[in-house]
């Protein structure tokens, strides 16, 4: 049998790719991560990890062990919420901006599902001024998406550099007008690559406008321009260009969680809850 509870520690260095973050999700020290780990590796008679003083890396048997780890610990929550007799039900209309659809929410909602099975989730998903108008229009519960810094509404969950990013091969012409891969009105970073390119006098021209982050990225990808996007979120095959491209430092970001109620309840709060513990910095 394995312990769920080596199960859960073992899935926090495997989700972090570090000993010392899973201490702190854990709440324990990282000697004692360390002794989990060392223990579930005898127990299945395999390496798990590798590791050294950079990095953490899990091994082939350790990306195999990461469905049984999971199983492990969700049957053990799904057992306990049925004999509590306290399964959340209901529907939760949650919105959130497309950059974080293709990274670390699947896994949110996946887990919360998996923890909720009563709970329906209707996912919108859209720029972050649309949910923000959509939610006080009362159109959403929930929503997780991108403001100008100190802005003042939502909570705030990371606050993240901007970047500008383009293909390997991506090559700008001196002298030239920027071309600019952007989201249409409405757009945060829109709004902030328009403001850094104008404080420094550069001109600029839109080689590809759409609200779909795959256009965007397809549109980068070809070369045809650059886009302004949160550093930490990079779409796959793309990459932050150098400052000698001569282009300006943009203004940070801040990702915050929006709720219709100011003290959400039910589903809602699960959902917050579920957000903040795995995207709160």
């Amino acid at each position: 049998m394995l312990d769920p509870l080596l199960c859960r520690t073992f899935l926090a260095v495997a989700e972090h790719r570090s000993f010392t973050a899973a201490a702190g999700q854990l709440g324990c020290r990282q000697s004692t991560v360390s002794q989990h780990v060392r223990k579930l590796e005898a127990a299945v008679g395999a390496t798990l990890f590798e590791r050294d003083t950079h990095s953490v890396v899990p091994t082939v048997d350790g990306e195999a062990m990461v469905g049984f780890a999971r199983s492990v610990v969700e049957t053990g929550e799904r057992a306990l919420r049925h004999f509590a007799g306290a399964q959340l039900r209901g529907k939760v209309r949650f919105g959130a901006s497309e950059d974080l659809v293709f990274t670390a929410l699947p896994e949110i909602l996946r887990r919360f599902r998996a923890h909720n099975p009563l709970v329906e989730v209707e996912l919108t998903v859209e720029l972050s001024d649309v949910l923000t108008e959509r939610m006080r229009a009362g159109r959403l519960d929930l929503a997780i998406g991108k403001r100008l810094r100190d802005a003042g509404y939502g909570r705030l969950l990371w606050r993240d550099r901007l970047a500008w990013v383009g293909s390997a091969a991506t090559v700008l012409e001196p002298g030239q007008s920027v071309p600019l891969v952007q989201y249409p009105k409405p757009s945060v970073t829109r709004q902030l690559a328009l403001e850094a390119l104008e404080r420094e006098g550069m001109s600029w021209r839109s080689v590809c406008r759409t609200s779909s982050l795959i256009g965007l990225r397809a549109a980068a990808l070809a070369g045809l321009g650059v886009m302004l996007h949160a550093s930490s979120l990079i779409p796959d095959g793309l990459v932050e260009l150098p400052g000698s491209m001569g282009l300006p430092a943009p203004d940070e970001i801040e990702f915050v969680l929006l709720s219709k109620d100011a003290e959400p309840e039910g589903p809602a709060a699960a959902l917050a809850e579920a957000i903040g513990e795995r995207l709160g910095r």
